[in-house]
């Protein structure tokens, strides 16, 4: 199935099937749905008996087997936390766990990469024939996953794309993606669904204070979703009435709390309430964390122009280098302490 916001997206790529592009880059906001819609529309490639707009029928053996996952001419490639996971994609860093290496050893972290052994088993399934005469799909979900080593195998089959084989790339970093592998691709932007659209969905789905979790995602619905259950919301919580005492903010504190959290998820909450803080501060008003606005206006108050900035870049110095296996604590530590400083006493 597809979002109710995405709707028009559908209508507009059936456009493009007298003359479907080899791949196809879908590219937008987290949390909007990208890979459910990247596969309702592999399912409909695939489809033996699509209907007049291209949805899958649902009940011919094409279906089956997908609704299976065993249809023979599709592939889905996934960094291996994702694979493992086999959830939801939406916030798979607040979700990583440790898997045993196998032999009893050690544990380690699944890889957040598309490596280049996927891509190579990739390109074997690309050189077979397809087993019910029509297309083969290929659902790449993150793109921006893809190493330098799987980007350079896959840009050479992009290059030269075999017949009949249709990519799906989904990204919400396009950024990140290599500009060769881009300029081989349709582009495709998705929309972010508008706020009274969203908000009505997520009445739909339970959510109460869906106002105030859709400006914390960023007005993205399925981020909502994630927020509303996510298991870390006290830690969040406690992160958030730190950097609420700005000046007094207790650095040792948040190190000991938060050390065994993903560090990408703490620096999107310390990122964000930075934002706001320079919001509040040129516009008079927070974008993400709205119930905090007094906090916030307290902290723009007080703090130093010139510290601020210099410490905004330095938290994006420290996302560049975000999943590297730092240690934890000595991370917070070092920026809650850096974060004091921004501040006049």
């Amino acid at each position: 199935m597809i979002y109710p916001w995405q709707s028009d997206d559908w209508e507009r790529l059936q456009k493009l099937r007298a003359h479907w592009p080899h791949a196809l880059l879908l590219h937008g906001e987290p949390g909007i749905g990208k890979f459910g819609f990247a596969q309702h529309l592999a399912q409909g490639l695939l489809c033996e008996k699509p209907t007049a707009n291209g949805e899958p029928c649902g009940t011919c053996h094409a279906c089956h087997w997908f609704s299976q996952d065993n249809h023979p001419d599709y592939r889905v490639v996934l960094p291996e936390i994702l694979a493992r996971l086999a959830a939801s994609p939406v916030d798979a860093d607040a979700h990583a766990e440790k898997a045993d290496d196998g032999e009893g050893k050690k544990t380690r972290t699944p890889s957040k990469e598309i490596k280049i052994e996927q891509v190579r088993a990739l390109l074997d399934f690309c050189a077979l024939g397809s087993h019910r005469g029509g297309s083969r799909v290929v659902v790449l979900y993150p793109a921006e996953a893809l190493n330098v080593a799987a980007s350079n195998a896959l840009l050479k089959t992009l290059e030269e794309p075999p017949a009949g084989v249709v990519f799906l790339l989904v990204s919400a970093r396009i950024d990140r993606l290599l500009p060769t592998i881009i300029s081989r691709c349709r582009q495709w932007p998705m929309r972010m669904p508008d706020a009274d659209e969203a908000r009505g969905w997520l009445k739909a789905q339970g959510i109460d204070d869906a106002a105030g979790l859709l400006a914390e995602a960023g007005g993205s619905p399925l981020s909502v979703l994630a927020l509303a259950n996510d298991e870390n919301r006290a830690l969040r919580d406690f992160t958030l009435s730190q950097l609420a005492a700005g000046p007094n903010c207790d650095a040792f504190a948040c190190g000991e709390k938060l050390q065994k959290l993903p560090v990408p998820l703490v620096l999107g909450w310390l990122q964000r309430w930075l934002y706001d803080v320079l919001a509040q501060r040129t516009a008079g008003r927070p974008r993400y964390f709205l119930s905090t606005s007094k906090a916030l206006a307290r902290c723009a108050q007080s703090a130093d122009s010139a510290a601020l900035a210099r410490y905004i870049k330095t938290v994006t110095r420290q996302r560049a280098v975000e999943n590297h296996p730092l240690n934890a604590r000595l991370v917070f530590e070092e920026l809650f302490i850096e974060y004091r400083g921004i501040y006049t006493v």
